[in-house]
């Protein structure tokens, strides 16, 4: 009998890889022989590569543009001719240094990690798309890549979503020619268009710092970018911009689709074949997982529901433990999570579940196994 121990991270106090200690922990309080296999996930956003790293693929390492052009150290991660890029890592929120601003902020950072990739001389390059600080549609992404973004006068246009309101060409001859050899995965949980109510700038551009002028703006420059793109790649700009992922991380998803000819998988579940949770749930007795908070949003695409719904293909029962939980009893198992065991529900404030995440996910843990692995 062995474990699948496949958490995500609980924001702001335990990485994937740290619930996933804990969880152990507190299993073998009940079983300490017990056969425990760990297995972080993530989603496609922030953690993705830190999952890939902790089932044994190779770190490497690129200097590239942050979100507001200052070099930063971003990791990424490789198997073989396989690589894991995660925008968060050079374009992310966590890159921007506490500043949020995004009509000026860019995804020129990404570009150079793809570019760092094919360096590196892999035929396949998964991105996942999360935690993004940029609203610049994928510009300065392919702009690193070897696009050339113009307006009227055929000048080039500074980085960033705003300056995108005076684009009227966009180049791509000399794009990167080893891209054509290149499979490009985008790996996302957000299946929302480019534009309108659920699009790149007017439902995350204010999480970005985007004012409500900003967004009104940011969504007529991309609107423009995307009609400027569209016609560069011979596509219906409707079409286009309406693919579910283009608003992905600031429409980064919008580029790799159109322009890179990138494959959309769900994050969680394209995490999941890179770490090899398939193998390792196969004869398991439970898979014990983990995420911040269990939610409306955890039912579409999120790291606990999909790595329920893997497992419930091969026959294995599955528990969380979460940092609160606002699902009923009946929306979590209908989820494929047989028991939830929530932190919050121990009434302790906010302040002091987190700084205690660790213990208290322990002793989550613990209960879980005297409920599920108790020995006859």
């Amino acid at each position: 009998m062995h474990v699948v121990v496949a958490p995500d991270k609980l924001k702001g106090s335990l990485t994937a890889e740290q619930a996933a200690t804990a969880i152990e922990a507190g299993l073998r309080r009940v079983v300490p022989d017990l056969d425990v296999r760990r297995c972080p996930v993530a989603d496609g956003g922030d953690g993705t590569v830190a999952a890939a790293l902790s089932r044994g693929w190779d770190a490497r390492t690129a200097t590239v543009s942050g979100p507001f052009g200052d070099p930063v150290q971003a990791t990424w991660a490789q198997k073989g001719d396989t690589a894991l890029v995660e925008l968060a890592e050079a374009s992310g929120l966590r890159q921007a240094g506490g500043r949020r601003d995004a009509p000026l902020a860019t995804s020129r950072g990404t570009g150079e990690l793809v570019r760092a990739v094919l360096d590196a001389g892999c035929a396949e390059v998964v991105i996942g798309l999360g935690g993004s600080a940029c609203t610049d549609g994928g510009s300065g992404m392919l702009r690193a890549l070897g696009a050339r973004v113009v307006d009227a006068d055929g000048a080039p246009l500074p980085d960033g979503g705003g300056p995108l309101a005076g684009v009227a060409e966009v180049d791509l001859s000399d794009l990167d020619p080893r891209l054509a050899g290149t499979r490009v995965v985008v790996a996302t949980d957000v299946d929302v268009p480019l534009l309108g109510p659920a699009g790149a700038a007017r439902s995350f551009g204010p999480q970005k710092g985007a004012t409500p002028d900003d967004v009104t703006r940011l969504e007529s420059a991309l609107g423009r970018w995307a009609e400027v793109v569209a016609r560069a790649c011979g596509l219906d700009p409707a079409e286009a911009e309406s693919r579910p992922g283009a608003g992905a991380a600031g429409g980064v998803g919008f580029a790799a689709l159109a322009v890179l000819g990138a494959q959309r998988r769900s994050g969680v579940e394209e995490v999941l074949d890179l770490v090899g949770f398939h193998e390792l749930v196969r004869g398991a007795a439970h898979v014990v997982t983990a995420e911040g908070s269990l939610d409306d949003q955890s039912l579409h695409g999120k790291a606990p529901v999909g790595v329920a719904t893997a497992a419930a293909r091969a026959g294995v029962p599955v528990v969380a433990v979460v940092g609160r939980c606002t699902l009923s009893a009946e929306q979590a198992r209908a989820a494929g999570l047989h028991e939830v065991r929530a932190l919050a529900d121990s009434g302790a404030d906010t302040a002091t579940l987190m700084a205690q995440a660790g213990p208290l996910v322990q002793e989550a843990a613990e209960a879980l196994a005297r409920r599920w692995l108790r020995r006859e």
